[in-house]
């Protein structure tokens, strides 16, 4: 068993708001399924079911639409515990992270789970290179506590090892919309080869989408995510802009190192791309960029260029930094507004 400082398992002063601004600020979700996150088993999901732990958004309602097994619910929900004849005390679901991380937070969010959320949680996680069986140990991270129904149950973790799984208990049973396991990536630098052209804006390399100026349509985040964007709601777009701009994203990269490529792709954004963009960089070991503080220290990398529409940009040879220049975090200006699907910045690591 760790040992957990229960204080950090209390809930976080201040608002939901608050505290999820917080750890989407410096963390990732490490169980989302848009990056590779799964459900792999559950005690039980008659009602609704498990895989909707770890999909986008907070949960929807749908007041008329039912199934053959009763209301449709958007998250996981098992049936009621006094019908049970398996001596089962409370229900589960194990989830594989998509990025095997460190765990700095969780959100269980009862979201419309009104008359049927849990009364409390607990949430148990391993390492194991294999889908975990009988004979997986399980080390608590967050002991059982009690949950609100149709809220945000944000909670800090104090711990330092790195997850590939967690086990997420809800007693006696009901149903939960959605699971937020904020964290940390933790990257095995040793499966690149060396001189490998590393992405380093990717998000399970370690890359993290810091601040921007504007997401009114889509999550920071998409920018860096993996694959080409699926839709136009699957990228970073900003609202219009009624003067001349730039909108900007900051990105901290995975590792200080050289950037060499840059794919910047508009997939999807067919009549609101950015007419053009450019590309900034620094080193520096904050990530405080609130307030205009280390403006004075970006440098260009790419210049203002024009963007066209749902394609992929390659950038080599218009990269201004020579291969010795390093880089920490980049900041994307698009002008005036728009979206961008993803960006990719490859570069060697340098330590």
């Amino acid at each position: 068993m760790l040992d957990i400082d229960t204080q950090q398992q209390n809930k976080l002063s201040g608002t939901p708001l608050e505290l999820e601004r917080k750890f989407k600020t410096h963390c990732v979700d490490l169980a989302s399924e848009a990056v590779g996150g799964e459900t792999l088993s559950c005690s039980d999901d008659f009602f609704a079911g498990m895989e909707n732990l770890i999909k986008p958004g907070r949960g929807i309602f749908i007041d008329d639409k039912f199934t053959d097994r009763g209301k449709w619910m958007d998250g996981w929900e098992s049936r009621r515990s006094y019908g049970r004849d398996d001596g089962r005390e409370f229900d589960w679901c194990i989830i594989r992270l998509g990025i095997k991380g460190v765990i700095r937070g969780l959100d269980i969010d009862t979201n419309y789970f009104r008359g049927n959320a849990p009364e409390s949680v607990s949430v148990e996680a391993c390492v194991s290179e294999v889908e975990p069986g009988a004979d997986t140990v399980w080390h608590t991270v967050l002991q059982r506590i009690s949950v609100e129904a149709h809220s945000q149950n944000i909670f800090s973790i104090s711990n330092d090892t790195a997850w590939t799984h967690i086990r997420f208990n809800m007693f006696p049973d009901g149903g939960v919309a959605r699971i937020r396991v904020y964290g940390e990536a933790d990257v095995n630098w040793e499966h690149f080869i060396g001189g490998e052209l590393i992405d380093l804006a990717y998000i399970k390399n370690g890359a993290k989408a810091l601040l921007v100026s504007d997401m009114f349509f889509s999550d920071k985040n998409n920018l860096i995510m993996p694959g080409r964007g699926k839709n136009m709601g699957d990228g970073w777009e900003t609202k219009r802009r009624r003067d001349l701009g730039p909108d900007w994203s900051i990105v901290k990269l995975a590792s200080r190192g050289s950037i060499e490529k840059v794919i910047i792709d508009t997939c999807h954004f067919k009549g609101n791309f950015p007419d053009t963009f450019n590309l900034e960089g620094m080193v520096t070991d904050s990530d405080d960029f609130s307030n205009g503080q280390q403006e004075e220290q970006w440098q260009p990398i790419i210049a203002r260029t024009k963007l066209y529409a749902h394609r992929e940009h390659l950038f080599i040879n218009e990269i201004l930094a020579d291969e010795e220049q390093t880089y920490t975090h980049v900041r994307l200006n698009i002008f005036p507004d728009g979206g961008i699907s993803r960006m990719r910045v490859f570069g060697k690591r340098k330590v």
